[in-house]
């Protein structure tokens, strides 16, 4: 499946280097998120580095996800386009 990183996971003083909200294609309700916990998410760097993450919790009632990546990500990767396994 395809999805769209849309922001990172933040309140109103801090943001959360390594968590980011995604909506995924096709996936319109808070139950079908909910049944994408646990999956494996990846997005490939422009440098060619994979930093891979996995779906924890969705996010609000629109079917948006929250991801955990095992890493930080850069600010580039907002907008851009990742793979759910």
């Amino acid at each position: 499946m395809k999805a769209i990183i849309v922001n990172f996971r933040g309140g109103r003083h801090t943001k959360a280097s390594n968590q980011m909200v995604l909506n995924i294609e096709g996936v319109e309700s808070k139950e079908k998120a909910e049944g994408l916990i646990g999956k494996q998410v990846s997005w490939t760097t422009p440098g060619k580095k994979v930093i891979s993450g996995k779906i924890s919790a969705a996010h609000g009632n629109s079917g948006a996800v929250r991801v955990h990546f095992e890493q930080g990500m850069p600010g580039q990767a907002i907008g851009k386009q990742v793979k759910v396994e």
